[in-house]
């Protein structure tokens, strides 16, 4: 592959962005050119041409999008379905119209049926509806599955979707608010070690058990899936084994060497009780995601710790 070829990267300032941006610089064979809000407008099509016009990438990595925790999702779904909705729709017709070889796309477990039976294959996409807590934001990430086979018949545009697990790692959104359950727990837990906090309270019963996958690992299958891989998505990239809330909770709370009690609110819901993704299409390919869950929240909290505060998304 010749070094001049192009890959854009949108959203390269998100957390799969720095990650995935980081990763392709790595290779050095690649002419990698990231860019987030700050540069174009993704929501505006006119922003979008002239993105597509200033650069003429060859590939495209499409991050961009509007994401957060449950309380930020339950609160703007009209806000999640229409940014999402738009930031897909717009961007991947301008690369099949501006002549992009690839472009790849990832969207959230969430997406799946909120009844889908766990370890959730990539076939169960469409036998139900997804989980009512995120439904604008997944129902509108669901939608670059139709964009891409759609794309594919008429114009025999080539795409792929990927399915990354519940990520977490560095350059995450560390929100208390706005963000998913290992940041925030991460951020609670260090932040009450700091101030001396005698009691943490979390949401739920701390049952229900999640697919957590090193964001690093998803980033460095990205080459793979990009250039080498050319069968129709969706794939699902995780580990594919089972960690209950309160077991991440139990293991966050002995890594930030937090000595203060953990009770749980079962007032407040748990959401899906079981959710592991199979990744038997991912074995198949030779590929899979090896970092144990307790090396890559060390290495998260040790990143954590590093940067704290200045150099985290809170």
């Amino acid at each position: 592959m010749s070094k001049k070829e192009k890959i854009l990267i949108t959203g390269a300032t998100g957390f799969l962005g720095q990650n995935t941006q980081e990763v392709l610089r790595e290779l050095n064979q690649y002419n990698v050119i990231a860019v987030s809000s700050s540069d174009y407008d993704l929501m505006i099509e006119a922003q979008v041409g002239k993105m597509f016009k200033d650069i003429a990438p060859d590939y495209v990595v499409h991050l961009a999008a509007r994401s957060g925790g449950i309380y930020s999702n339950r609160k703007n779904p009209a806000d999640y379905y229409y940014k999402n909705n738009q930031l897909i729709a717009l961007t991947f017709h301008h690369a099949y119209l501006h002549g992009v070889k690839k472009i790849l796309v990832p969207m959230g477990g969430c997406s799946y049926p909120a009844n889908a039976e766990s370890p959730i294959k990539e076939e169960t996409m469409w036998d139900g509806f997804s989980q009512i807590q995120s439904a604008g934001y997944s129902m509108a990430k669901k939608m670059v599955l139709v964009q891409s086979w759609a794309y594919k018949q008429q114009y025999n545009f080539d795409s792929l979707v990927i399915v990354p697990g519940n990520m977490y790692g560095k350059n995450d959104n560390y929100s208390l608010t706005d963000s998913h359950v290992i940041p925030a727990m991460i951020r609670r837990f260090y932040e009450a070690k700091m101030n001396d906090v005698p009691e943490l309270i979390f949401w739920g019963s701390g049952e229900p058990q999640r697919d957590f996958v090193y964001v690093r690992d998803v980033a460095e299958l990205i080459p793979y899936f990009l250039f080498d891989y050319d069968l129709m998505g969706p794939v699902n990239i995780s580990t594919g084994t089972s960690t209950s809330i309160k077991e991440l909770a139990d293991t966050i709370s002995s890594l930030t060497g937090y000595k203060g009690t953990v009770k749980w609110d079962t007032s407040q819901p748990d959401g899906q009780m079981i959710k592991i993704f199979s990744v038997e299409k991912l074995n198949e390919t030779g590929k899979s995601c090896d970092t144990e869950l307790k090396t890559g929240l060390k290495k998260t909290i040790g990143w954590f710790k590093q940067n704290y505060p200045g150099g985290i998304r809170l």
